[in-house]
């Protein structure tokens, strides 16, 4: 038994070693972020590309609950589109916007889903402070664990008979979630101090509406590439586009 545990718990810190030291970045310092009515605010738009020879998608094999989560999965660490280049999932936010528009989450669910044994969406931001659900779609015993500075670590099992759980984080920060039961599944609870953050489609595609006149720090994340930032300019009423390369 005692050598089982063990087995467990090395798995457990293989499985967050794996997912990097991203844990607890930043999700920018805008704590003290007004909601007001934006005037003429503008858009921002843009495309998020691999530079380099495009990545195969590496195969994870499955060796438990294969009934339901087949026999291999594909990691999603890194997702680029073979036509576009457009790499999936990197979140693309304002650094230092401190008023703005409110949330639209009226009516919206924010969940993540564990659905096929893997999490959906890959990449969830929540408002800090704004409870969410967590899912389990797939009828077996799964369970959360979270690896964060800011926030409490969340170690609770899932099984199959409780279909939702409801959490909240208070803090800022990117949140590192993963499965100890099945040590493929991985992903990431991005609490946001304020609502202009986008995560990049299938194209690598992104879109921040409502943005007030200004110049801002435009941060660019990814859980493999690393991060950068860029400075745009909005102007009342206009569209900015711009094309950001990681490799």
């Amino acid at each position: 038994m005692m050598i089982r545990k063990s087995i467990i718990a090395f798995m457990v810190i293989a499985v967050f070693s794996a997912l990097g030291s991203s844990a607890g970045f930043s999700a920018g310092k805008d704590d003290t972020y007004t909601a007001t009515k934006v005037e003429n605010g503008g858009t921002i738009t843009g495309k998020v590309i691999f530079d380099g020879e495009i990545p195969v998608p590496k195969q994870i094999q499955v060796t438990k609950d294969t009934k339901v989560c087949g026999k291999h999965k594909v990691d999603e660490s890194l997702l680029v589109d073979k036509n576009t280049k457009g790499i999936k999932n990197a979140v693309v936010y304002l650094k230092d916007v401190q008023s703005g528009k409110s949330w639209q989450i009226a009516g919206k669910d924010l969940a993540i889903d564990q659905k096929g044994c893997r999490f959906s969406p890959h990449v969830l931001v929540v408002p800090a402070g704004q409870p969410f659900m967590v899912l389990n779609s797939d009828g077996i015993l799964h369970n959360i664990h979270t690896r964060s500075e800011r926030n409490p670590m969340v170690n609770k099992a899932q099984p199959k008979f409780l279909k939702k759980m409801k959490l909240t984080f208070e803090e800022p920060e990117f949140v590192q979630v993963a499965c100890d039961v099945h040590n493929w599944m991985h992903g990431w609870i991005v609490v946001a101090p304020h609502p202009y953050y986008a995560v990049t489609d299938d194209s690598g595609e992104f879109q921040l509406t409502d943005v007030p006149p200004g110049t801002y720090t435009l941060q660019i994340w990814h859980e493999t590439l690393g991060s950068q930032s860029k400075t745009v300019e909005v102007k009342a009423g206009g569209t900015t586009n711009l094309t950001v390369t990681m490799q």
